[in-house]
């Protein structure tokens, strides 16, 4: 038997030349784990150029780095030379404001840095009451390349390594000066990146046609523009130990409640994660009960929308890298309203609303009331309905359950197919999955029509809802609706739902209540599900405990009650 083995391993079996042996030595991550913990403390940075660039070069592997740009220099201040270096990273700043604004100033002898006399003095006068006031400083080689010889707006002094590594990381440009214990960063971004565009998932006939990037100062710079407040707030921090992912909390400060903004900020400081890469893996993350599949945080990438919330006293978190912001507290009204709502009159937008409400309970319960209905409750039925149902289903094989599955997943199936495919034949493919393959269904007598028409209009019911999460929670639970009313007809599905009830009314978003404003009840339960008409919208939600409870005049149109 071991001849036979040798000899097909030779017929078939390449031969291999070398003994290559791969073992993973189970010390490393032992050894990773000291040296991380050792170096917990800043490394500040060296007085001696030569001692920092080796640091530089051993903490980027700028021997295998391809990307790291060292660039060493002599620098010119006052008639005096010193050694110099930047240290940046390639295709993320822009090259020729570097050159023109940070090394020609440096290197390049002119009048802000030459000095013919043997003065070593700064002086300034300034005249007050006809007494001159001079003001003598000695000569500091630190200060002066700060305020003379570097032209840039943003400069920042920074003293240990961690901060330039972070800053270099991000697009920034670090100046090591020979002699000097600091570093000084300075902002020359200038990477590619992506302009604004109109929103692509939550499109809105009348209002703003901007959306969110993902470079994270644009997005702050669009909330700066809609809200146009001094007292918005928008605090820096990082996410993530190896990939320290720039995110901003931002809120009102004279309206947000403090609570909410440091449950917020002790959220995010207490992440401990390696990484973060967009709003979606911080929002599981953040969120009160994760392991529920219903959304608890608001996610948009509307500018426009984010700053109504801040206005309200909500507050937002933006991930850099994303084009997603995400708001908190959310709760259940938040994730069936639209932000077209705020564009229509109130009565259009209370139509919409209780089409979307109408919607969602098609989405959670038509499948489910079918089956209870065709097996346990025919009498509900119209007689010549039933026996349309009846003859419909005389050459189906398969049990209505099995039957009302094959669809659900056929549906499922298609949806996600349509949108992994390119754009250009996605529609193509929901054409065919739902007229081709549905008719080619009931003409193999796999499915009855009744149940077509049945699963086509859950599937459309679950396109009304406008938040993207909301909707997949219906889809999840929709199936479970479906195995309970097979149990139990009727009583299947009113104990799943309150069983659904009791899980929403327990669920808290930043330690509101998900079913506000109804449960407990709001006293200003007017901006609920259906709005009231503007002029009566003059407090803001109670939920929120809010600093200022108006946000308008008991007569907001003061044009029509003027005298």
């Amino acid at each position: 038997m071991s001849n036979f083995k040798d000899i097909f391993k030779n017929i078939f079996m390449p031969e291999n030349t070398q003994n290559y042996d791969f073992t993973i030595d189970p010390n490393v991550k032992d050894q990773s784990n000291q040296e991380e913990n050792s170096n917990n403390k800043p490394q500040t940075i060296f007085p001696s150029i030569d001692v920092s660039l080796e640091y530089i070069k051993v903490k980027y592997n700028t021997m295998i780095n391809s990307d790291i740009v060292l660039r060493e220099f002599t620098l010119n201040a006052r008639n005096r030379q010193y050694k110099a270096f930047l240290l940046f990273i390639e295709g993320m700043v822009n090259s020729e404001f570097l050159n023109n604004n940070v090394l020609t100033p440096l290197m390049l002898r002119n009048r802000s840095n030459t000095y013919e006399n043997s003065q070593t003095q700064i002086v300034s006068e300034a005249k007050t009451n006809n007494i001159t006031v001079r003001k003598i400083k000695k000569f500091d080689i630190k200060e002066y390349i700060k305020d003379c010889l570097i032209p840039q707006n943003n400069l920042k002094i920074l003293h240990d390594f961690d901060e330039v590594i972070d800053n270099v990381n991000l697009g920034s440009c670090a100046l090591f000066v020979d002699t000097l214990d600091i570093v000084y960063n300075i902002d020359v971004k200038g990477y590619k990146q992506r302009g604004l565009q109109p929103p692509t998932n939550e499109i809105i006939i009348r209002g703003a046609q901007e959306a969110f990037t993902e470079v994270l100062r644009t997005n702050t710079s669009l909330l700066r523009r809609f809200v146009n407040n001094e007292n918005l707030i928008i605090e820096n921090v990082n996410v993530g130990k190896l990939s320290k992912t720039p995110c901003s909390i931002c809120y009102l400060n004279n309206v947000a409640n403090n609570d909410l903004v440091a449950e917020t900020k002790f959220r995010l400081n207490n992440i401990n994660v390696d990484y973060i890469l967009s709003s979606g893996q911080l929002e599981t993350l953040i969120e009160d009960t994760p392991s529920y599949s219903l959304p608890q945080i608001i996610a948009t990438e509307r500018p426009d929308r984010v700053s109504g919330y801040l206005l309200e006293g909500r507050v937002a978190i933006i991930v850099n890298g994303s084009p997603y912001v995400l708001v908190v507290p959310g709760v259940l009204t938040d994730f069936l309203s639209s932000p077209e709502d705020s564009n229509l009159k109130y009565q259009f937008s209370n139509l919409l609303k209780g089409i979307r409400v109408l919607g969602l309970f098609i989405t959670l319960l038509l499948p489910a009331l079918y089956i209870a209905i065709t097996n346990f409750h025919l009498e509900l039925i119209p007689t010549e309905l039933l026996f349309a149902i009846v003859a419909s289903r005389s050459t189906v094989p398969f049990p209505i359950i099995i039957e009302l599955l094959i669809m659900e997943i056929a549906f499922e199936l298609i949806r996600e197919g349509g949108l992994r495919v390119p754009s250009p034949i996605g529609p193509t493919i929901g054409i065919v999955g739902a007229l081709i393959l549905g008719q080619a269904a009931v003409d193999a007598n796999i499915v009855s029509p009744i149940l077509i028409i049945i699963v086509a209009t859950t599937a459309i019911s679950s396109f009304v809802i406008p938040d993207f999460s909301l909707g997949f929670h219906c889809r999840v639970a929709r199936f479970v609706y479906t195995i309970l009313a097979y149990l139990a007809g009727f009583l299947g599905i009113a104990i799943g739902l309150c069983i659904h009830l009791f899980m929403v009314s327990n669920l808290k978003s930043f330690g509101v209540s998900y079913l506000e404003p109804y449960i407990p009840a709001d006293k200003n339960v007017k901006n609920g599900i259906f709005l009231s008409p503007p002029w009566k919208r003059e407090k803001r939600h109670d939920f929120l405990n809010t600093k200022r409870e108006d946000k308008q005049s008991h007569f907001s149109m003061g044009w029509k009650y003027y005298k």
